[in-house]
């Protein structure tokens, strides 16, 4: 046999065994569900006798800001939750707000500060704000969380 058909043969036999297994590796890559949006997720504890207080906040300065942002395309949407607290020392209040992904809201960072300004004041208004709002609740955790959509990509 010549050197150019064993060639030739070893050719073929690699692209017969190779091109069926990146087909099989490009199959295993599909899966059922996809990445959605991201949430900013904060966890309060509003201070026993204080729920009223806080959540007047929540319903004003809070809202107003978060609206600013859907407004201006920085964020997708909010949501409020009350939930039972199960120790002395736990959240009962959650906060949300959704971003379309997490470059968005990296992007986005600057212009929020600035909205910021704009819509509840300078830093030091905030800073007060801030300040008031620690008599009255108590900022647990902040988390990121990814929702996942239980579909595959269209």
């Amino acid at each position: 046999m010549s050197r150019l058909r064993r060639a030739l043969i070893a050719a073929a036999l690699a692209i017969a065994f190779v091109v069926p297994g990146a087909l099989v590796v490009k199959a295993q890559v599909k899966r059922p569900y996809r990445d959605g949006s991201v949430w900013q997720v904060n966890f309060i504890r509003m201070k026993p006798g204080m729920e009223t207080a806080y959540l007047t906040y929540v319903a004003g300065d809070w809202k107003r800001e978060q609206e600013a942002s859907k407004k201006a395309g920085y964020s997708l949407s909010y949501k409020v939750l009350q939930t039972e607290a199960h120790n002395a020392g736990d959240f009962n209040l959650i906060l949300m707000t959704e971003y379309k992904d997490l470059a968005t809201l990296e992007a986005n960072e600057a212009k929020t500060d600035a909205l910021l300004q704009t819509v509840v004041g300078d830093d030091e208004k905030q800073r007060q704000g801030y300040k008031e709002r620690l008599e009255i609740r108590e900022v647990l955790a902040q988390r990121l969380a990814r929702e996942i959509v239980l579909e595959p990509r269209p």
